[in-house]
C-alpha cells in the first residue's frame, strides 16, 4: 500500500547524505529569505537583518512617495504598473518597468516622463535599495559563516558553488572572515574587473568556492565605456548593476548576468549534481525556468527546494515540482517528492539523530498552520540549515573519504 504521507526524517537524512560525498558536485542557491532569517535587536523585539523582497519594496516605496523630487515620477510608474495588472509590484518589477520604458522613450516623453527622469528614478531606487542591504553580519557564527566553514571543512573533487539573486555582500563577508578563497567572476585589486574568459576556463583549485550573483550586486558598477567593475562605490557617471531587467538589454549590458546564469545552467547539466535552494520562493520565472530546464535535461541532477513555510504559500513552486520528478520541495507542512504531494506524517522519531534539528512535531508559529501533532520540516529556515551544516561538519561526515 502506498503511504499517504511523506517522512521528514527520511528526507532530512537523504539531504544529509547528498551533501556528504566528497566527489558530488554541490551548489547552494540562497534567496531573499536567507538574510531575513538573521534576526537583530529592534527595541524590545527583533527584525530581519535585511527584509525580504516585500519588506524591501515597502521601505523603498515609502521613501519614494515621501520624496519631493521623486514622488510624482514614481506615482506615474506605479500607475502604469497597475494598468498592466501588477497591483502590488516588487522593487524588481518597478526597476524592470523603468528600464523598459527608458529603452523606448527616445528624446520624447512617455506619460510625462523623459529619459532623464527615468534615469534619475532608476538611480534613486538603486541608491535606496543599497542603503538597506549594505549591512554586515552581526556575529561570526551566522548561517553564512556556518556555510563557509562547511565549504572549507571537507576536501572536495569539485568546488562548492553558491548562486544568489541577492544584492548584499553577506556571503562575501562570511567567506572572507572564515578565510575561504572564492572566485566571483572578477579579477584584479585596485580596479577589479569582470573577466569572462576566467569564468569559462575555470581552472582554479577545487578548494576555491564559486560565488555567482545572478542579479548583480551593490558593488558592481558599469562605467561609461561599458566596462563592469567590482568596487565599493561608483563614480559620477557609473551605473550600479543590480537586478537585470530581462527586456531590451544589449548584449554588453547584460553580459555579467548572462555569464552567471550560464554557470547555473552548466552546473545543472554537467552530470551528477545536488542543488539546495533556501530562502527562494520559485516566484522568479526567469530563474526558475533555468533551474527546471536544467533538471529536465539531466536526470542525474537533483534539487532540494527548502521552503520556510507551508506549501500553500508557494503555489508556483508546487506546480513545477508536481511535473518535475527531480525537483523535491520540502516545506514546513509537507513535501512534493517525485511529483507526489503529501503532508508529513505524525510519527515523531525522537531517537533519530536529526530530531529537533530537521524535524519534529508541535506548533510552528508564524510558519505553519499544520496541526501540532503533525511533524514539521525545519530546514527551510536558513538559520536552521546553517545549524545542520555545522552539525554535519562536527560529525566528520564525508571527511573520512576526502582525498
Amino acid at each position: 500500500m502506498i503511504s499517504a504521507f511523506h517522512c521528514p526524517y527520511r528526507q532530512a537524512s537523504l539531504l544529509q547524505q547528498a551533501l556528504a560525498p566528497d566527489k558530488m558536485r554541490v551548489a547552494f542557491f540562497l534567496g531573499a529569505g536567507c538574510p531575513s532569517a538573521i534576526r537583530i535587536p529592534d527595541g524590545g523585539s527583533t527584525r530581519p537583518l535585511i527584509p525580504d523582497i516585500s519588506g524591501l519594496t515597502g521601505q523603498v516605496r515609502g521613501d519614494l512617495e515621501a520624496s519631493a523630487e521623486f514622488k510624482n515620477s514614481f506615482k506615474t510608474v506605479a500607475t502604469r504598473l497597475a494598468d498592466n495588472e501588477i497591483a502590488v509590484p516588487t522593487i524588481e518589477d518597478i526597476l524592470s518597468h523603468v528600464r523598459a520604458v527608458t529603452e523606448i522613450v527616445g528624446n520624447g516623453k512617455i506619460d510625462g516622463l523623459s529619459k532623464d527622469d527615468l534615469g534619475k528614478l532608476d538611480t534613486e531606487i538603486c541608491r535606496l535599495t543599497t542603503e538597506r542591504v549594505r549591512v554586515d553580519l552581526p556575529t561570526i557564527d551566522s548561517p553564512y559563516h556556518q556555510l563557509a566553514a562547511w565549504i572549507g571543512g571537507i576536501q572536495r573533487t569539485h568546488s562548492v558553488e553558491i548562486f544568489s539573486p541577492n544584492y548584499d555582500l553577506l556571503a562575501e563577508q562570511a567567506l572572507e572572515e572564515v578565510r575561504i578563497p572564492y572566485f566571483d567572476g572578477f579579477v584584479g585589486s585596485k580596479q577589479t574587473f569582470f573577466d569572462l574568459p576566467s569564468i569559462e576556463q575555470d581552472s582554479l583549485p577545487a578548494r576555491w568556492a564559486r560565488l555567482w550573483k545572478v542579479h548583480g550586486s551593490i558593488n558592481w558598477w558599469r562605467t561609461p565605456t561599458g566596462e563592469v567593475e567590482r568596487r565599493l562605490a561608483g563614480e559620477e557617471k557609473d551605473r550600479q548593476m543590480i537586478y537585470p531587467s530581462h527586456l531590451k538589454y544589449d548584449q554588453s549590458r547584460r553580459m555579467p548576468y548572462l555569464a552567471m546564469l550560464d554557470r547555473l545552467k552548466s552546473f545543472l547539466t554537467g552530470g551528477q549534481a545536488v542543488l539546495i535552494t533556501c530562502g527562494y520562493s520559485f516566484n522568479d520565472q526567469h530563474l526558475t525556468d533555468v533551474i527546471v530546464q536544467g533538471l529536465s535535461g539531466n536526470p542525474t541532477a537533483v534539487c532540494f527546494g527548502l521552503l520556510y513555510s507551508d506549501r500553500a504559500n508557494f503555489p508556483k513552486a508546487v506546480e513545477r515540482a508536481r511535473k518535475q520528478p527531480n525537483l523535491s520541495l520540502l516545506a514546513a507542512d509537507g513535501a512534493v517528492l517525485g511529483t507526489i504531494d503529501h503532508d508529513w506524517h505524525s510519527e515523531e522519531k525522537k531517537d533519530h539523530p536529526l530530531h529537533g534539528l530537521a524535524a519534529q512535531a508541535g506548533e510552528l508559529k508564524e510558519r505553519s498552520v499544520s496541526p501540532p501533532e503533525r511533524c514539521k520540516f525545519l530546514l527551510g529556515n536558513f538559520a536552521t540549515l546553517g545549524e545542520l551544516l555545522a552539525w554535519q561538519l562536527s560529525q566528520g561526515d564525508g571527511a573520512s573519504n576526502a582525498p
